[in-house]
């Protein structure tokens, strides 16, 4: 059960005014209390509200052990319980008669209602907005179910039973009252007492009602703000975004009920990418087992990706495309760069030496074959970002930026980001690797060949990103490094 937060100034405050109006209205405005003068009342109201104000004060630094959680029912029973003892007192001290004692009575009873309704509202729009700003998983919820709709019904309803019963009690008293004073109906001055009696009232509970509606709304557009801006995140693709519950009221049963099916969505969609990872893995392994590289290839150059990537999302240019998301496509999509492979003969695929050209014409469809592949799985499957991001990667990580490359001679921004960024990648680990035909360059001597292929072989930008990371480059190859038994001949 949540226990709302002890706001001391403004309980202070409600508190004065709800005094102040009591008083007024005492020594003021009700014609039939010219026995007492506004300074006695004032006394009297004053010394009351003292006492409950301290007493308040006493319970609301205890709420969370005393399980308070409804203040409008808190403040209603202190007031009517304060009250009875000034009603007492009215009696013996000035006769007052049970008519009056039960204004009296009634009258703070209300105030009290009405102080703690706002407090309680106060308290649950505070609440969202601390937890908006903590930005944590928000679930403030108790354990009774309540019914926002039905809150709001039974509020408007004891709205207008409390005014109903005011001005009935208020004007069978004035009744009597003029009853037994005639000469204030022959000088008029009744007729003025009493319509400014009704007019005070009507104020009073009309302001009371206006800023509790006005704290209601700001409650509810709060809470469906929070859930609507969830959702969008929810939308957008952060799958990890939940509502927020406050209440276990409708909105948090609706709230509830999303969340649940968040969950399961996010569990399909765990369970999708763990087969859509094994799948990668499988195939990547398929043309590893074929090709005279090792799987070291395949990790490095999925980090060199990566890591070019990152940098380059922080350009205004491509910061749209390079999102975290579409990064991580790009990752789980590398290893299947050279996929086509396994479509190679092998007296092309594993020849020691150099290839002769119709042999180099052959290896060159490598790209071809691995996006056909790709094809295929995206007309049986239907599309999506993943087969398109490795399609693209299988397809163009051959083409250069002046369009030397293959296997469409494509050039420039015509080649695909991922393409380009493969491309740099593969050729740097290529550069870097010891194979049966050369030896491993070092890092010094494949960053000027990829310097002096700027513009040429590798997009200018790209490259300009790999100058910033290089380090980087350096601690993957370190990290990945090929062991000599897996040196393929």
């Amino acid at each position: 059960m949540n226990t709302p937060r002890y706001d001391l100034s403004f309980t202070f405050w409600l508190y004065l005014l709800a005094g102040t109006l009591f008083g007024i209205y005492g020594g003021r405005v009700c014609p039939m209390l010219e026995t007492l003068t506004l300074s006695e009342v004032l006394i009297h109201t004053g010394i009351t509200f003292t006492a409950l104000f301290a007493a308040r004060h006493i319970i609301s630094s205890r709420l969370e052990y005393l399980g308070f959680s409804n203040l409008a029912k808190l403040d209603a029973s202190l007031f009517l319980i304060a009250s009875i003892p000034l009603a007492m007192f009215y009696s013996l001290s000035y006769e007052f008669p049970i008519d009056s004692n039960l204004k009296v009575v009634f009258g703070l009873t209300m105030f009290g209602f009405l102080t703690g309704f706002i407090l309680n509202l106060r308290a649950q729009l505070e609440n969202v907005e601390q937890f908006d700003q903590d930005s944590s998983p928000i679930t403030l919820q108790t354990n009774e179910r309540q019914s926002m709709m039905g809150q709001a019904i039974a509020l408007v309803s004891l709205l207008l039973v409390t005014l109903t019963i005011t001005l009935s009690m208020v004007a069978l008293k004035d009744v009597f009252w003029l009853e037994h004073n005639p000469e204030r109906v022959l000088d008029g001055s009744g007729k003025i007492s009493i319509i400014k009696e009704f007019a005070y009232i009507a104020c009073v509970l009309i302001g009371y009602s206006i800023y509790i509606m006005k704290l209601w709304s700001q409650l509810m557009k709060r809470i469906l703000a929070d859930q609507e801006a969830a959702l969008k995140k929810v939308a957008a693709g952060h799958i990890d975004t939940r509502l927020p519950i406050y209440n276990n009221d409708e909105f948090g049963a609706v709230a509830r009920m999303t969340n649940a099916m968040i969950d399961t969505l996010q569990d399909s969609q765990d369970e999708v990418a763990v087969t859509r990872d094994v799948a990668i893995v499988s195939l990547s392994a398929l043309a590893e087992s074929r090709d005279n590289e090792t799987g070291a290839h395949i990790l490095r150059t999925q980090e060199y990706v990566k890591a070019l990537a990152v940098e380059l999302s922080a350009h205004p240019k491509h910061n749209t495309l390079l999102s975290p998301s579409y990064i991580d496509l790009l990752y789980k999509s590398a290893p299947l760069h050279d996929i086509g492979k396994v479509g190679v003969p092998d007296d092309v695929l594993l020849k020691p030496g150099k290839l002769t050209d119709e042999e180099f014409d052959i290896m060159k469809s490598h790209p071809v074959i691995g996006a056909e592949a790709l094809s295929i799985a995206e007309q049986q499957l239907g599309s999506s970002s993943f087969l398109r991001v490795a399609k693209e990667i299988s397809l163009t990580h051959h083409e250069k930026w002046d369009g030397s490359g293959y296997p469409k001679g494509l050039a420039k921004e015509d080649i695909p980001l991922s393409g380009r960024l493969m491309a740099l990648a593969d050729v740097y680990d290529a550069l870097i690797s010891k194979r049966v035909y050369k030896p491993a360059f070092s890092h010094d001597k494949a960053k000027a060949i990829i310097v002096e292929g700027r513009g040429q072989h590798f997009d200018p930008e790209v490259v300009d990103a790999f100058l910033a990371v290089e380090q980087q480059f350096i601690d993957i190859a370190k990290q990945y490094k090929d062991k000599e038994h897996e040196i393929a001949a």
